[in-house]
């Protein structure tokens, strides 16, 4: 599994000019699953999301997590994050799960970061 996170002071995602979901204050996390990736690291990455302290106290120091501040989620599945580039100029997805494994691992993260959270977070439905 990969993960870019980013910390945001809203976020939103559109589609066919609908938005489709949208945050306030929180994390944008987008999130690639791959061939082989399993309920255990499923479960070890929501957890270390949900527990990452990188909102800032009132010192400024970033000594606070997403449930500290009250913050929302928004987790956008992207499989792109799999991609190699390492030969020719056209990326690889070989190691990026198959979509119907993808769909369940995602769905898995949904309810793990809900479960760690204590809310569930904003996502995008797939088609």
């Amino acid at each position: 599994m990969r993960a870019l996170i980013q910390r945001v002071s809203q976020a939103s995602v559109t589609i066919d000019h609908k938005a489709t979901a949208a945050i306030g204050r929180g994390l944008l996390i987008l999130l690639g699953i791959g061939t082989g990736d399993t309920s255990a690291d499923v479960q070890w990455l929501a957890k270390k999301i949900a527990r990452m302290r990188i909102f800032p106290d009132k010192q400024g120091r970033m000594n606070k997590d997403i449930q500290e501040i009250q913050g929302s989620l928004l987790v956008i599945s992207q499989f792109t994050l799999f991609a190699d580039i390492r030969k020719g100029n056209r990326p690889s997805f070989f190691q990026a799960a198959k979509p119907n494994e993808a769909i369940a691992r995602y769905e898995e993260f949904l309810e793990q970061l809900e479960h760690f959270t204590g809310h569930a977070p904003a996502h995008c439905t797939f088609a």
